[in-house]
């Protein structure tokens, strides 16, 4: 280790001495403020025959070098790919090819010349002029190796673009999924909008947010941990499809699947419910699937999925099938404990029988769901936002979606009842502020006053964009789908 920084610090002082000779000689590359481009490496590569025989002009970054004498050969990257370059004295006088041979890999050039194939077959470039238009002082990773430390990488995102090209591929996916939801959402007429990042209060929810505080307000603020009530007014108010595209900020762990800073789509149509969500889930998770991948059956970390099948059940029927127990034959909490004893699941002394049936999904069912599966028909115990089945107020319309053992996205049909959410919230916090005494959480009142002026019946989704990029890229880790993703600084 030590080795390499004394060489990367060599490399830095013979860099920075070959700078200095261009300034003092009047050719400061960082004082160019200008370079026209004609051409990409893409363009010509894809249509050798429309550029064949003419002048182009690119601009990146010299990815490679191969002096033969009065001939030279490079690699130039341009940020749609990369493509060979032949530079002859004869073209650009001695002079300038002798400077020429003086920059380094790394550096951003400017070069002007005319598009031919080479003897081998090789789509090039015979440059006739070129130009330094910044210096690189620090060299890349040895070209055979790249960038392989992932925690270099990932501090380091600006080297891991430059040498590893995989990784720009990942986050052009990304902005395609992003493209694609929107115009699939757009063109079912929905409107997309923004709602407060900065919220003047904590509420109840599980989440923990970071908090701030506003000088002029002399108030205490929240970054948001969600989109949806916010987004619920507005379907009050008649808008009735929305949908946000938005960060959300929570205060917790970090693994594989989790950043304290992530990507959600939340969106709600007005007069449909959790099955006309669930559609909606499927329809486009298949688009999404055919447009990026170009199949419906993709893999993941190893393991086929396929996208084209998806499977219903409610959380009774997933518990029975994979726990062997069943939620209706517990008569009473009582004997809901007694069950999950017996099986060896862990539950509060007081749980009622939907807390049971939860603890048996988490330690028997989830585990379970590789393929694409929604379980629905949720506890109330754990949907304080989601409406009362009607046949059976024990339970909620809810549903999440699983794949890879993963939960995707979390759908309700949504709560309008203003009296119910009301005694939901206050139940809500009240049982925060007993796990979590320092806690200031609040029932969000306003929300209770926009219900009152009627909401109608409402289907609600929201779904993480960065684990959809990991399916889609088949990425191990949601550090690999975020640019820069949170790390923790170094000395």
């Amino acid at each position: 280790m030590q080795e390499n920084i004394q060489e990367a610090q060599g490399e830095l002082a013979v860099r920075r001495a070959k700078l200095t000779a261009l300034q003092e000689a009047g050719n400061d590359p960082f004082q160019l403020t200008k370079y026209e481009v004609t051409a990409t490496s893409a363009a010509i590569l894809a249509d050798f025959e429309g550029y064949e025989g003419k002048t182009v002009s690119l601009g990146g970054r010299m990815m490679s070098r191969r002096v033969m004498g009065k001939a030279s050969f490079l690699h130039l990257a341009d940020g749609e790919g990369k493509i060979q370059c032949y530079v002859t004295r004869d073209d650009l006088g001695e002079e300038a090819y002798a400077a020429f041979k003086k920059y380094d890999v790394g550096d951003i050039l400017g070069l002007s010349g005319f598009v031919f194939r080479t003897r081998t077959g090789e789509i090039s470039v015979h440059v006739q002029s070129l130009t330094l238009l910044a210096k690189s002082l620090l060299p890349l990773p040895e070209k055979f190796h790249g960038l392989t430390n992932t925690d270099l990488r990932y501090r380091q995102r600006y080297v891991d673009l430059i040498v590893n090209p995989e990784v720009r591929d990942t986050f052009l996916k990304r902005s395609q999924i992003l493209r694609l939801i929107r115009a699939y959402l757009d063109e079912r007429g929905f409107l997309e909008v923004d709602t407060p990042i900065l919220v003047p209060l904590e509420i109840g929810a599980a989440a923990r947010p970071f908090k701030t505080h506003h000088n002029t307000l002399d108030m205490d603020m929240y970054l948001r941990i969600e989109t949806e009530l916010y987004l619920k007014r507005l379907i009050v108010g008649g808008l009735h499809r929305v949908y946000e595209v938005g960060r959300i900020f929570r205060n917790e762990g970090m693994d594989p699947k989790h950043n304290p800073e992530f990507t959600t789509i939340e969106l709600y149509q007005a007069f449909t419910d959790y099955k006309g969500m669930m559609d909606l889930v499927e329809e486009l998770y298949k688009h999404l699937a055919l447009e990026v991948t170009g199949g419906l059956v993709i893999t993941y970390q190893g393991k086929e999925i396929d996208m084209g099948h998806w499977e219903r059940l409610t959380m009774v029927e997933a518990v029975k099938k994979y726990a062997g127990v069943d939620y209706n034959a517990w008569a009473t909490d009582e004997e809901a404990r007694a069950v999950a004893k017996a099986h060896h699941v862990e539950v509060a002394t007081d749980a009622t029988r939907g807390r049971v049936l939860l603890e048996f999904f988490d330690a028997y069912v989830e585990e379970k769901l590789i393929q694409p599966t929604f379980i629905y028909d949720y506890p109330v115990e754990n949907s304080p936002l989601a409406k009362r089945k009607p046949e059976n107020p024990l339970f909620t319309e809810r549903f999440e979606y699983f794949i890879n053992a993963t939960e995707y996205g979390n759908a309700f049909s949504e709560l309008n009842d203003p009296i119910d959410q009301k005694g939901r919230f206050e139940y809500q916090v009240a049982e925060k502020l007993k796990e979590e005494p320092e806690s200031r959480a609040e029932v969000d009142y306003d929300y209770v006053t926009a219900l009152e002026y009627g909401m109608p019946p409402t289907g609600g989704l929201g779904f993480g964009i960065d684990r959809l990029v990991m399916l889609l890229t088949d990425s191990a880790s949601i550090r690999d789908v975020l640019l820069f993703p949170t790390m923790k600084p170094t000395e």
